[in-house]
């Protein structure tokens, strides 16, 4: 990770978040930014990560997060919020956040999910994990259908990007040109009417695939 963006408009938590950040990732460059105009400088740099506060003076995170998801998919967008509500959540990974932290959990949990990014573990807090899980339950049966009708290449695609694959590291596994897998992520995406590597990291691990 050589460049992270925090997108916070409170600055001790701003200053609290790029200590975390800086626990985990020490030879990352940190920028911050306080609103939605403040961060047009640093989008240009191409940050590897943005941590995304939701609610901003000029606007909400999910709109950044829509515009990064359309102009850099491979940047991570991790929001950071003290929203725990469905719209919020549910709204951020409709747009292509990557994960979603509260910050109210305990630290050492923060540290740990923020640590998964290593690995390329969806960071999920873990209320938000099990609210998700509630929310997919009642339509695990047709899930697992709909997973099926996909094409077997969109099936080991969806995988291996559920399990932290980049689209070059999935591009090299399946022998394929990134091009092709991102027309199988887009595809199986629209079957399963998801929108994000969280969404489909969810869906992998409900449906133990």
């Amino acid at each position: 990770m050589k460049r992270i963006l925090v997108l916070e408009d409170h600055p001790s938590v701003q200053e609290w978040v790029c200590s975390l950040l800086n626990a985990i990732f020490p030879n990352a460059m940190i920028h911050t930014a306080h609103s939605l105009e403040s961060c047009e400088p640093h989008l240009g740099l191409h940050p590897q990560l943005i941590m995304v506060d939701l609610n901003l003076p000029d606007g909400k995170g999910q709109e950044l997060i829509a515009r990064v998801k359309a102009s850099m998919p491979e940047t991570r967008c991790v929001v950071l919020t003290s929203f725990d509500d469905d719209e919020s959540l549910f709204s951020s990974l409709r747009v292509g956040a990557d994960g979603y932290l509260l910050k109210d959990q305990p630290e050492s949990e923060l540290k740990s999910c923020l640590q998964g990014i290593i690995d390329g573990k969806p960071p999920l807090s873990p209320a938000v994990a099990q609210r998700m899980m509630q929310f997919f339950q009642p339509a695990e049966q047709a899930a697992h259908s709909d997973f099926e009708r996909l094409a077997p290449r969109e099936q080991e695609t969806l995988k291996l990007i559920s399990r932290g694959y980049t689209v070059k590291e999935t591009a090299k596994a399946m022998e394929l040109s990134p091009h092709t897998v991102n027309g199988y992520i887009k595809e199986a995406y629209r079957k399963l009417k998801i929108h994000s590597r969280a969404e489909a990291a969810r869906f992998v691990m409900e449906q133990g695939l």
